[in-house]
């Protein structure tokens, strides 16, 4: 009886408690809101380098990239910082940046667009590092997964959404209309993060969390210790795979208006919405897959339908080909970062969660820091317009990071209870 007792006392521990449901709410709204306003500059950035500002492919390639130069080291800082001080300073810290940096879109200049996407950049790394780990503060050890992957719905949901009203806010007011939007969002997920409690799951006063020995296979040695110190060991193998798959996502989010606007099918915001849509629907319908089928055999076949798609897009000759390519594409990418951030966070103490985090999300920023400017200089060659060839070269790098995912494991951390 004892015994049973005791297992009842630790699944209620497990269980999501009142102020926990509110504060993944108020998480969930603010991220929500805050990528909104980041996915209603999309469609409309590429456009303005090439239009009002007269530049090139390459430029557009820089513009849209240069946020991942600041994420990639605002990720690890903001992860490091929110271990010590907390996670919901580094939230909001990160959605005056996001404010910040939609006004700095008014710099009429392609230096002044590259300054605004460098502050964007740490807004965003910010608000995505302290928001995913305070979710897994929140989250049941057995369904890490799921919670990673319901939360990253607001991230999603915002670049969707945001992308339909971004361009209704054009029609209506030209890309000042945009810009204002931009800084509108983090506005107000600043004022619903500010009364979201900081609290997390409890545990038992006499769980003792142990770590195994760590196990590795893949492609490091398991005595390495990051890359300079700065990402942790533990996101090196995950956060390869999902640069990867990213560069996938930054030649979509750089060109996807221009490849179908030069294949004179247009319609390239829709099929934004259609990549971002898919990704929405796979990721609520099957966010436990990771927890039920594995981390590694999810990254690997994510990753190859995010390869096809992109493949499809370098073929299509038509709306609804371009469409259904973006649609696959989309149900590829929507499981890898869940499962990819598990096998992460099951290698670390809850005391290095942020750290780890911040690290193996700065390979997000690096993978469309690369994808942008290389797909931007892949169309320039030649006479320029090879587009299709941009996005064959990414579909065939996502394959890369399927692998590289799927060769990678690490021993889990093992909470024991006295």
């Amino acid at each position: 009886m004892q015994a049973r007792a005791a297992s009842i006392e630790r699944l209620r521990a497990l269980r999501p408690h009142g102020p926990a449901r509110t504060a993944f709410a108020g998480l969930f709204a603010a991220t929500f809101l805050c990528f909104l306003a980041i996915g209603a500059v999309l469609p409309a950035l590429p456009r303005y380098v090439k239009g009002p500002m007269g530049a090139g492919d390459i430029a557009v390639g820089v513009v849209m990239g240069a946020f991942a130069l600041t994420a990639l080291v605002g990720r690890p800082l903001g992860g490091r910082i929110a271990d010590r001080r907390g996670r919901k300073l580094v939230f909001c810290a990160g959605l005056l940046f996001c404010v910040a940096a939609g006004a700095l879109l008014f710099l009429p200049s392609v230096p002044g667009l590259i300054f605004a996407r460098f502050i964007v950049g740490i807004g965003d790394g910010w608000v995505f590092t302290a928001g995913v780990t305070w979710i897994v503060d929140l989250a049941p050890d057995h369904r890490r997964g799921q919670a990673i992957g319901i939360y990253g719905l607001s991230i999603w949901g915002g670049l969707t959404l945001g992308a339909i009203l971004g361009e209704g806010a054009y029609a209506l007011g030209g890309y000042s209309a945009v810009w204002i939007l931009a800084s509108v969002g983090p506005l107000l997920g600043l004022a619903v993060a500010s009364v979201v409690p900081e609290v997390r799951r409890e545990r038992r006063e006499d769980a003792q969390p142990v770590l195994a020995a760590p196990q590795v296979t893949g492609f490091a040695s398991p005595r390495a210790r990051g890359l300079g110190g700065w990402i942790p060991r533990e996101s090196v193998r995950p956060g390869i795979a999902l640069g990867l798959a990213n560069i996938g996502y930054g030649t979509m989010g750089a060109f996807i208006v221009l490849l179908l606007d030069w294949r004179g099918i247009g319609h390239g915001a829709i099929a934004f919405v259609a990549f971002s849509g898919a990704l929405l629907l796979t990721r609520a319908g099957l966010s436990r897959l990771p927890d039920q089928v594995g981390a590694r055999m999810t990254v690997l076949v994510s990753g190859v339908l995010e390869g096809l798609g992109l493949i499809g897009l370098a073929a299509a000759q038509s709306l609804p080909v371009a469409l259904a390519a973006a649609a696959l594409m989309g149900v590829g990418m929507s499981l890898i970062f869940p499962a990819l951030a598990t096998l992460t966070v099951e290698g670390v103490v809850p005391e290095r969660r942020g750290a780890a985090l911040g690290g193996f999300t700065a390979f997000f920023d690096i993978g469309f820091g690369l994808g942008a400017p290389l797909s931007g200089l892949i169309v320039s060659l030649g006479d320029g317009g090879n587009y299709p060839a941009a996005f064959a070269a990414s579909g065939v790098l996502a394959f890369l990071g399927a692998l590289i995912g799927w060769r990678s494991t690490r021993q889990p951390v093992v909470p024991t209870y006295a």
